[in-house]
């Protein structure tokens, strides 16, 4: 299994970067993990959109899935997508329509948004939209897929799990949570946790929705996870300093994510 960073930012997007988003590949078959603003086009610098073969989307906040707009547009009006020759492009009676895995409402919620200028069934055309609930398991070629719900401000918020059939290792993704020992449990003994570390210090107040890099190094630690990565976290923040936070919490070294950045299982 290979992993690929295509975005981490929190939900404001790192200069020139983007936010949530991890190319997960297996055996021949790509799947995007989260389409956070600026994903779309990061992905393509690692495969074709038409080659990917599902979507799976944490939960529905914007900077988790508004790509997917994008995305959709190049499905449903790229040349090569068409039933009859457009320039180079000889046609086709099988356009490209991904699968889209994501939590229940999310039909609704992008009606929402996609008809706040268009079509509101935009994406629902675009791809095979299919919801699913907290304890459903999916099966991508060789992967298998499991989901968590986690402590965030919108309460249908999930972990992800990616396994391999073929050994090729585990990866949980904690996506956007408070501290939590669902994550923990959820990411026991995990080959690979990339794990959110937004904060510079915990919320002063009110309902807490994420953590801080220590935090990230401490869960990572008490869950036992081989390697542990930090995410969804700004550029604005001293990268040394979040490293050092989550390394010393972790007992071993803790790296932040970079736009590119390649891990195999």
């Amino acid at each position: 299994m290979r992993v690929t960073v295509l975005g981490k930012s929190p939900s404001y997007t790192d200069a020139g970067g983007a936010c949530s988003g991890y190319l997960v590949e297996e055996d021949g078959v790509s799947v995007l993990l989260d389409c956070g603003n600026g994903v779309f086009g990061k992905m393509r610098k690692f495969v074709d959109y038409v080659d990917v073969d599902a979507v799976v989307i944490s939960h529905l906040h914007a900077d988790h899935f508004l790509d997917l707009v994008p995305f959709a547009y190049g499905l449903i009006y790229a040349p090569r997508q068409q039933p009859v020759p457009v320039d180079r492009w000889p046609g086709t009676d099988n356009p490209a329509r991904p699968i889209l895995h994501a939590p229940q409402g999310a039909a609704e919620v992008f009606r929402r948004v996609t008809g706040a200028w268009g079509p509101d069934d935009l994406i629902e055309k675009a791809f095979d939209l299919r919801e699913y609930d907290q304890g459903d398991t999916l099966e991508i070629g060789s992967m298998r897929v499991r989901f968590h719900q986690v402590p965030h401000f919108l309460p249908n918020t999930n972990a992800v799990e990616f396994s391999s059939a073929n050994g090729g290792g585990r990866l949980t993704y904690g996506a956007d949570h408070s501290p939590t020992e669902e994550l923990i449990d959820f990411a026991r003994d995990t080959d690979l946790l990339l794990i959110e570390a937004t904060l510079p210090r915990p919320e002063r107040d009110g309902v807490r929705g994420h953590i801080t890099p220590a935090e990230a190094g401490e869960h990572a630690r008490r869950a036992n996870a081989r390697r542990a990565v930090l995410v969804h976290i700004s550029d604005e923040l001293d990268r040394t300093w979040a490293e050092s936070c989550a390394s010393e919490a972790f007992g071993s070294p803790v790296k932040v994510a970079a736009e590119g950045d390649v891990y195999d299982l």
